[in-house]
This record gives structure tokens, C-alpha cells and sequence, in this order.
């Protein structure tokens, strides 16, 4: 009996032993879990080469644009008025002082005649147009003086007969010139761009006397003046121009027309053997139309200027 129990142990432990071998451990299933997987990765890096892998092209996101401006049209003012160019109907021009030039010396109460060459640049006659004092001293001048028709490119001196004021001083006299109608007539060159004027030194008779006597350089020898005497008409205007010098010496001279036209004659030379005055040799000229003409001299030596006027009307 007891060898039989014996035996049934002896076998029972037997098959714990054995069974106890054959369980897998914790440990061995967790590394043959492992295996298995690397196994699987290894099996999966040998079937898909590298190179095959496919390229995965970079994201680019689009960088936003300023918005586009449209540029807005300026507005158009459509009442913008249209320039219109100032009339030249009506404009002179100032030439040049005939006589009396600015700051000439006067004794007290003297008599003289001033003139200006004024000449007609518009494009329009004049017709009963006036010279009219303006400002300043008129100097015993009529306050207004009618100017001869004038035709436009043409000039005209204008003269007044004036006297010095009593009182030694300097004085200035301003004269305009104005249509039939009343309107000044804007002068080029002019003062102020309106007028012309006469300007004088009034001394008294003992400084005149006292400056003439300490001046020992006498002047220089110029023509200081020049008159003219007309006649004839439309078939042949004669002009005879007398000339007055300050002292000795020779003049040559020609003449110019309105026309524009300059004299080719050799004229006699004028020899002054003292200050005085002597006639040129006349010279006659020829209207071809119907018009207003002049003829002027022009002084070659000593002066190189232009002096007087003789104004002739062809009816």
C-alpha cells in the first residue's frame, strides 16, 4: 500500500516538472514579441529600397499681395476761363528825348522847348489823340495838346514850350498821351510803363555864372539842336534842316524816311567856325500813295544821333 502511494507521488512530481518546463516565461514571450517585430521592420526596410521612397515635394504658401490701387482722375474744372490775349490796338513806345535831356541846368524863369519822339507800335491809327499833363510841374506847358494823325509804325515828336520855374531846384513834369475816347494809351519804355516826362535843375543866375566860370574844360564840340522848314506836297516834299552846334567843328549827316529807307547822297560837310547855326542842303522826296510821311536827319559826326522831324500828309 505504501509503496503504491510512493509511486503516485514519485509520478505526480514528474509531471510537474515537466509541465513546468514546457511553460513559456514572461520574459521569453516579451522577447520574442521583440524579435518578431524587428523582424517585421527588417522584412519591410529590405523589400522597399531607399531610393524608392516617394518625394514628398515641399508646401509653399503664397505671400499675399498688396491690393492694386487705381489711380483716380483729377476733376476737370470746366469753368476754367480761356485766356485772352491783351489788346495792341492803342500802344506807343518812347524813343528818346529830342531836346532838354534829363537834369539839364536852367536859370530862373528860362525859356525852352522840350520834345519827345514817340512812336505809334499798335496796330491801330490815331485819330484825334491828345498829349495831356499827367503830374509833377508843368512848367507853364498847356495842359493838353493835339497830336497829328498817326499811322501805325510811325513816329512823331511831340513838343511844348515850357519856362523854368522862379525858385533855384530840381522839377519834373509827367505827360500822358489819350484817345479821342479818353483812354491812356500804354507807353513801352515810358515811366512806369504810362507816361514820359521833362526833367530840369533850376539854378540861380549868380551859380550858373559862378559854375560856367570854374569850368576851364570847354564842351565837347555836338550838335545841340536841329530845326526844320517844310514845303511842297504829295508831288515832292522839301525838307530844309538847320542845325545849331555848341562850338567849332565839322558836321556830316544824312537823312531817314518813314518808310525806312536811309539816304545814299553825299551831302556837304557843314563847318562851324564857331556856336551857331547853319542850314543842310534841302532834300526832296516823293510821295507815291496817300499818307502821313516824315523825314528826319541823322547827325554821322560828331553826334552819331538822330535829330528832328519833318512831317509831311499826302491827301
Amino acid at each position: 500500500m505504501n509503496k503504491k502511494i510512493n509511486l503516485f507521488s514519485l509520478l505526480f512530481v514528474l509531471i510537474l516538472v515537466v509541465s513546468a518546463c514546457n511553460l513559456p516565461k514572461e520574459q521569453n514571450a516579451q522577447g520574442a514579441a521583440s524579435t518578431a517585430a524587428a523582424q517585421t521592420v527588417q522584412a519591410l526596410l529590405s523589400a522597399t529600397p531607399v531610393n524608392n521612397l516617394p518625394t514628398l515635394a515641399p508646401t509653399l504658401t503664397p505671400i499675399s499681395l498688396p491690393p492694386t490701387l487705381t489711380p483716380i482722375p483729377l476733376p476737370i474744372n470746366t469753368n476754367t476761363p480761356v485766356f485772352t490775349p491783351t489788346s495792341n490796338c492803342n500802344v506807343a513806345q518812347f524813343i528818346t528825348d529830342v531836346t532838354i535831356p534829363d537834369g539839364t541846368g536852367m536859370t530862373p524863369g528860362q525859356a525852352f522847348t522840350k520834345k519827345w519822339r514817340i512812336k505809334n507800335i499798335g496796330s491801330c491809327a490815331w485819330n484825334g489823340f491828345t498829349m495831356v499833363f499827367d503830374s509833377g510841374d508843368a512848367m507853364a506847358a498847356p495842359a493838353s495838346t493835339a497830336i497829328a494823325a498817326l499811322a501805325p509804325g510811325q513816329e512823331v515828336d511831340l513838343a511844348l514850350n515850357m519856362t523854368a520855374p522862379a525858385t533855384p531846384g530840381n522839377y519834373r513834369g509827367y505827360w500822358r498821351i489819350v484817345t479821342n475816347s479818353g483812354v491812356s494809351v500804354p507807353i513801352v519804355s515810358g515811366y512806369q510803363g504810362k507816361s514820359f516826362y521833362v526833367d530840369i535843375k533850376v539854378q540861380s543866375a549868380a551859380t550858373a555864372t559862378a559854375t560856367a566860370t570854374a569850368t576851364t574844360v570847354p564842351p565837347a564840340f555836338a550838335v545841340t539842336n536841329v530845326s526844320f522848314i517844310n514845303s511842297g506836297g504829295c508831288n515832292g516834299f522839301t525838307a530844309t534842316a538847320n542845325i545849331t552846334t555848341n562850338g567849332a567843328g565839322d558836321v556830316t549827316y544824312h537823312f531817314v524816311f518813314s518808310d525806312g529807307a536811309t539816304d545814299t547822297l553825299t551831302h556837304p560837310t557843314l563847318t562851324f567856325a564857331a556856336a551857331g547855326t547853319q542850314s543842310a542842303e534841302p532834300y526832296t522826296w516823293t510821295a507815291s500813295a496817300a499818307g502821313s510821311y516824315w523825314i528826319d536827319i541823322y547827325i554821322d559826326t560828331p553826334n552819331h544821333q538822330q535829330f528832328g522831324r519833318a512831317a509831311f500828309t499826302c491827301p
